[in-house]
């Protein structure tokens, strides 16, 4: 089905920083009818430090299990990465194995490098047999147009699924006097929800940073952005979050040192421009919705109040309908089976305060509470009242266009 973009999404694709250190080609596969693009493949020339988390799901596709293999075995260094649209390479067994297997090989003859710093990714149907020379029968044609002049809209366009636009997020920071760039991509509208990492993205960076610093920068961020995000509470078989850090400039020891916090930083807006940009892309969202949960007992717990609120059909139709129906945040506060102190709890959307000490607050007014959720952009802030911990989530609405494009999304 073709889809409508989003009333959510950037009016146009970023302006990213160039990366040194970085090859770049993608091809079709022709696993869409348009014949477009469905393949990148990135080559680090020079070789690059990288770190990534992973989905934490039992079902999790092959390409999940290399990566996750390759990440230990080549204690984080890497050459390449190979990531294709239209099969997950998810549920496949031994016909998943073997296309992974035959593009190693490839890689491995093409590049002259250990297997095990080239990393894969895969997303679409699960479940889909794949033939073994997939993407190793292309390879060689790919890797002869690998190039440093290369557009970063195109990559992040390769691997789009129910993507109505392409997702891409960058910064500069100054130095040592030098600028580091950092960019990043990302795929991901549905099977979204917090469990580590909850779609694709690829950050890459030319700071001269290790394989420690990599995997330490990417928890961080992770934690603080995409494990934040949830559209339907689906979490997919084959969510990845990699930083790859090419070392394109150099830095004196001194001078990383003197400047990592600001890279941290730059890396951690870029994350977190793409967490938000998966939810403004939400399969059929028309709200962009941010809850929060404080005078919670712990971190957790508060994050499991908020996601009970995100992730409820009740509160987010509600929402999409421009219902001011806040007795749906109640219940969904309940649910969670959270501590909460229901007869000292408050309920703030926007700058509403539609109730406290366990009823509806004496100030209420109908028409200002649906005023507040008429936007396209909502802020439901809850207090539960019970200790002084807190936590942020973002989610969008829920509409019949998420079950127009769910219901069509193999024909």
């Amino acid at each position: 089905m073709k889809l409508t973009r989003s009333p959510l999404a950037p009016e146009s694709f970023p302006e990213l920083p160039h990366v040194k250190g970085m090859q770049v080609a993608t091809h079709s596969l022709g696993m869409y009818k348009t014949s477009r693009d469905d393949l990148m493949v990135v080559r680090f020339p020079h070789g690059a430090s990288c770190g990534g988390a992973f989905t934490r799901s039992l079902t999790r596709s092959c390409d999940i299990d290399w990566c996750r293999e390759a990440l230990e075995a080549s204690e984080g260094k890497a050459q390449a990465l190979i990531v294709n649209a239209g099969n997950s390479n998810a549920f496949t067994f031994e016909k998943g194995i073997a296309k992974n297997n035959a593009t190693l090989d490839s890689y491995e003859q093409l590049s002259g490098a250990p297997r095990h710093e080239c990393y894969l990714g895969a997303t679409g149907v699960v479940g889909v047999p794949v033939t073994p020379g997939l993407i190793a029968d292309v390879l060689p044609d790919v890797w002869e147009r690998l190039s440093s002049d290369f557009d970063w809209l195109t990559l992040a366009s390769s691997f789009m699924t129910t993507d109505t636009f392409p997702k891409g997020a960058g910064r500069t920071v100054k130095v040592g006097g030098k600028t580091i760039s950092v960019a990043g991509i990302a795929k991901g509208s549905g099977m979204i929800a917090p469990n580590m990492a909850t779609m694709l993205a690829y950050i890459f960076t030319d700071a001269p940073l290790t394989p420690q610093n990599c995997q330490w920068l990417t928890n961080q961020h992770t934690n603080a952005s995409f494990n934040n995000i949830t559209v339907d509470g689906d979490t997919s078989t084959s969510d990845t979050v990699q930083l790859f850090a090419t070392g394109g400039v150099e830095l004196t020891e001194d001078e990383l040192d003197a400047g990592f916090d600001d890279i941290s930083a730059a890396i951690g807006e870029v994350f977190m421009d793409l967490a938000h940009q998966i939810v403004r892309d939400g399969e059929g969202a028309s709200k962009f919705i941010e809850i929060e949960v404080k005078g919670a007992l712990n971190d957790g717990s508060a994050k499991t109040i908020a996601c009970s609120i995100a992730n409820s059909p009740l509160v987010k139709t509600a929402l999409a309908a421009s219902d001011a129906n806040w007795g749906r945040i109640v219940m969904a506060v309940g649910k969670s089976l959270e501590p909460v102190n229901r007869d000292h709890m408050t309920i703030h959307i926007g700058d509403v305060l539609v109730a406290e000490s366990g009823q509806r607050a004496a100030s209420y007014d109908e028409a200002e509470a649906t005023r507040a959720v008429s936007g396209q952009e909502i802020r439901i802030v809850v207090d539960v009242a019970v200790g002084g911990s807190s936590a942020t989530v973002w989610t969008c609405d829920l509409t019949h266009g998420y079950v127009e494009i769910n219901g069509a999304y193999r024909t």
